[in-house]
C-alpha cells in the first residue's frame, strides 16, 4: 500500500524548481493550507524550490483526520522531504508553523542534515509560549472569535456557515497539537534563525519574538515589520526580500 508520503500527500510545488540550489520548506499557520505559500513560491523560483506542506484536514486533504500532535507533523513532513533530494533546506513557518520548522530544524540537525536556515514568523519563543493552552476546548464560536481578532482571514468566510463547518475541524485539531506539544528543555539549534514578526500582533509581543535568539547557536536576526500577526499579508514582497537576502538568491 503506498504511503501518504510517498504518493505525495504532504508537499504541495506551485512552481518546481528542480535546478534551484536551495530547497525552502513553508509551513502553515493553524488552520492554514498549502496555498497559503504560493504567492512565496511564484517569487522565489526558479532561484528556490519551494516545497509548501499540506497538512491533512484541509482542502484535497479534507477527508483525513487533523494530525495528532506537532511531533506527528514533523515526522511526516521531514520523511516526505528527504530522501534523494540532498540539496541545502532551509524552512519557513509563520505562527503554528514556525513550531514545526523549529522542530524540524531540531530533527534535521540530528539526523546530521542541518537546515542552512530557520525563519520563524509570528510566534514566541519555545521558552516564552505561553497562550491559547485550552483554545481547542472553546465553543466554536469563541475559537472563531480569537481567529477573527488575528485579522488572517476574510471577514466572507465566516459568514459562510458550510465554509465554517469544512474549517473548524482542522483549526480545532491544530490548535489542540499546539495545545499538547511541549518543548523539550535543553534542545538547542546550530543553525541560524531570522525571526519575522509584526509591531501589532496581539499574540507575539516583539520582545517574545527576539527570544528566539536564546535557542540556537547560530547567528539570529530579528525583523520586525509594520501589522499584526498576519503582517506578512501585507508585507509580502518585503518578507521575500529577507527570504532572498539569507539564502543568496
Amino acid at each position: 500500500m503506498t504511503s501518504a508520503v510517498n504518493s505525495g500527500a504532504w508537499i504541495r510545488r506551485y512552481r518546481p524548481a528542480p535546478e534551484a540550489a536551495v530547497r525552502l520548506v513553508c509551513l502553515p499557520h493553524a488552520g492554514g493550507s498549502a496555498s497559503y505559500y504560493l504567492p512565496m513560491a511564484h517569487a522565489l523560483a526558479p532561484e528556490a524550490d519551494v516545497l509548501a506542506a499540506q497538512y491533512p484536514g484541509r482542502q484535497d486533504r479534507y477527508a483525513e483526520p487533523p494530525a495528532a500532535s506537532i511531533r506527528e507533523l514533523v515526522e511526516r513532513i521531514v520523511e516526505a522531504v528527504t530522501g534523494d533530494d540532498d540539496r541545502p533546506l532551509a524552512l519557513f513557518g509563520h505562527s503554528m508553523g514556525a513550531v514545526v520548522a523549529h522542530e524540524m530544524a531540531l530533527t534535521l540537525e540530528a539526523a546530521g542534515r542541518a537546515p542552512v536556515r530557520l525563519f520563524v514568523s509570528g510566534r514566541r519563543a519555545p521558552s516564552t509560549d505561553r497562550d491559547g493552552r485550552e483554545l481547542h476546548k472553546a465553543s466554536d464560536a469563541e475559537l472563531l472569535k480569537a481567529v477573527r481578532r488575528l485579522n488572517g482571514t476574510d471577514d466572507q468566510v465566516f459568514e459562510d456557515e458550510e465554509l465554517v463547518q469544512l474549517v473548524l475541524p482542522a483549526l480545532r485539531g491544530d490548535y489542540k497539537a499546539l495545545a499538547t506539544y511541549e518543548p523539550r528543555p535543553g534542545d538547542r539549534l546550530a543553525c541560524p534563525v531570522t525571526v519575522l514578526t509584526g509591531d501589532d500582533d496581539p499574540v507575539t509581543p516583539v520582545a517574545d519574538a527576539r527570544a528566539w535568539a536564546d535557542h540556537t547557536d547560530g547567528a539570529t536576526e530579528l525583523c520586525v515589520f509594520s501589522g499584526g500577526h498576519f503582517y506578512l499579508n501585507d508585507r509580502a514582497g518585503e518578507v521575500v526580500d529577507v527570504v532572498r537576502r539569507h539564502l543568496g538568491l
